[in-house]
């Protein structure tokens, strides 16, 4: 039986953009499972199987519920144990913890925050109305003020990524020489950046770009399914 993945996009259901969502998306393929997938816009997810969750992704397997996609990937690593492993044990599982709240704390930021209105000008106009309200509040400015010198940002951004290059110039993933959950904890934050904004990031020839392109041809080119923003 398919997996049901229910995953955030805006008024273009081929675009499915949530950092979060690719997380589970490259778990889903990782684990060599058959899933579809059910694009579901900000104001939609409250109505999902009756109001199972508040967000996305939400995964039905069967009978069974999950959400939130580190405990979809421990779902799928304990239900599917004959299936490559996300954490390669349980040492692995509590190192991934800490490659998601580095990820969260330094990358989501600044993706963010440089994206912010180009995900706005994505969603259909109710879902404008509150990704508006919400971020305003969240950022405590208008919209269009949040992404005003991203240029000057970027530079800063690029300094924090050193313990990542450095890692990923010794080896082809983070986690060795094939993936596992932790880099696509990292890719899905890249790979919302690369759907929702032309706003050039990863330089030429940086180790974090050259990893990232081996993420987007894993699973046959899973995720370059989905093209990037085209630059205006």
């Amino acid at each position: 039986m398919s997996i049901t993945l229910y995953e955030l996009a805006g008024s273009d259901a081929n675009r499915p953009f949530s950092p979060h969502c690719w997380k589970t998306v490259m778990s889903l393929a990782h684990k060599g499972l058959e899933f579809t997938t059910v694009a579901t816009a900000f104001t939609a997810i409250p109505n999902i199987e009756d109001g199972a969750t508040k967000r996305v992704p939400l995964i039905r397997d069967g009978n069974r519920l999950v959400s939130d996609s580190y405990a979809i990937a421990e779902y799928l690593d304990e239900t599917y144990p004959d299936r490559p492993s996300l954490f390669a044990g349980k040492g692995g599982q509590s190192l991934t913890r800490f490659v998601e709240s580095w990820t969260q704390n330094v990358i989501h930021p600044f993706a963010g925050s440089v994206a912010l209105m180009e995900i706005h000008d994505m969603l259909a106009p109710i879902d404008q109305v509150y990704f508006r309200e919400s971020r305003e509040k969240i950022y405590g400015m208008k919209l269009e003020d949040v992404p005003v010198g991203r240029e000057q940002r970027l530079e800063e951004f690029l300094k924090k990524l050193q313990p990542l290059r450095a890692l990923l110039t010794g080896q082809n993933f983070i986690g060795g020489e094939s993936p596992l959950f932790a880099d696509y904890i990292v890719f899905g934050a890249f790979q919302w950046l690369r759907i929702c904004s032309a706003f050039p990031v990863l330089p030429a020839g940086d180790p974090v770009a050259d990893w990232f392109d081996r993420c987007l041809d894993l699973h046959d080119g899973l995720a370059r399914r989905v093209p990037a923003a085209a630059a205006l």
